[in-house]
């Protein structure tokens, strides 16, 4: 098992460098069947641009370069990425300056909403995913028997308290996943069996040059870290991250989860030591205690008539009002002014 967790510092100047050492620390060609296509996995929190929030552009322009110069066919490399009932990925890929580095590179952006979605029985017994979706688990025809990279930020979330690269198969669902939110832990632990059944190499990358602290995935404060973290090993990785947050993976229902169903170490090996932890802090926003109410105090008959039926659109309505009208124009606009003001802030302009 690749579950060695590899950490280097960063920078603005060396990001790109940094990503093409780490992946070759990592292995990534050992990992990898090499006749087989790669999917990079994105991940878009939200449609606006937001620090730590979705996929940042030199993450993307790291791989992408470093599989490129090492001989892989752009055609054989696929991004994907999906839509939830309160994103747009079209206008995601935009705004989070995707798009721009796609075409640079020649590369096709695979937008799951236009994918051909397959039923899919899983070979190992889930926790609840079968139980959500009783005629059966569709995920995207494109993605199977290749290799998948994880490209996740370093945030918190205030569902599973840290979120990294096992949550962030959840997007390979369709956008109904949010019938799975009260079963969240075991939803994407049942996700990482059903991917090392799928993919023949599976590698997971965490961008911790700025993070996400707070009410995440979107409503966050930001910090600057300078950190990239990077492994084979999904649990491995995810574990050292919520760690240097200052987590124990112990708590984290998720890696308990993921560890005692051995499909991955929450106290790996890791190159270097973070010394000092960041300190973080679970917290929680005016819409995610709404969210938390429904899912875990209104009995699950409730909870499918408010979010699962026709009046469903409500919260839909709401999420959108409460994000990206109030907190993003009277909150989330003055955090962007300081970032864009940082070196990184500076480098997210030059795309």
């Amino acid at each position: 098992m690749n579950s060695k967790v590899f950490i280097a510092n960063t920078s603005p100047q060396t990001i790109l460098d940094d990503y093409k050492k780490l992946l070759n620390d990592i292995n990534y060609k050992n990992i990898f069947d090499p006749k087989k296509e790669i999917v990079l996995k994105l991940n878009l929190s939200w449609t606006k641009f937001y620090p730590a929030c979705s996929t940042p552009p030199w993450m993307l322009e790291g791989v992408l370069k470093t599989l490129i110069e090492d001989g892989i066919d752009p055609k054989k490399i696929i991004p994907v990425e999906n839509k939830t009932v309160v994103t747009n990925v079209y206008e995601g890929s935009v705004n989070n300056k995707w798009k721009k580095i796609l075409d640079k590179y020649n590369v096709k952006m695979h937008y799951l909403t236009n994918e051909k979605y397959i039923k899919y029985k899983p070979k190992g017994k889930m926790l609840i995913l079968d139980k959500i979706f009783p005629r059966g688990i569709m995920l995207p025809n494109i993605i199977f028997d290749k290799n998948i990279i994880h490209l996740a930020t370093a945030k918190m979330h205030v569902f599973t308290t840290t979120t990294g690269t096992i949550k962030n198969y959840f997007g390979m669902l369709r956008e109904i996943r949010h019938f799975a939110h009260r079963y969240i832990h075991e939803t994407i632990v049942d996700l990482l069996t059903i991917q090392k059944e799928i993919h023949p190499g599976i590698l997971g990358l965490i961008d911790g040059a700025v993070v996400g602290k707070g009410s995440g995935p979107r409503a966050m404060d930001w910090e600057e870290k300078n950190y990239i973290f990077g492994s084979g090993n999904l649990v491995a990785v995810d574990a050292i991250v919520a760690k240097t947050m200052g987590f124990s993976p112990e708590n984290l229902k998720y890696l308990k989860l993921a560890r005692d169903l051995k499909l991955g170490p929450t106290d790996p090996e890791v190159n270097i030591k973070i010394s000092k932890t960041w300190g973080f802090k679970r917290a929680d926003t005016f819409a995610s205690r709404g969210q938390k109410f429904i899912y875990h105090k209104l009995p699950e008959r409730v909870e499918k008539f408010l979010l699962q039926s026709i009046i469903a659109p409500w919260s839909y309505l709401a999420s959108s009002a409460y994000h990206d009208y109030y907190w993003y124009n009277f909150i989330g606009r003055k955090r962007i002014r300081r970032f864009l003001k940082t070196s990184w802030g500076k480098l997210f302009k030059t795309y």
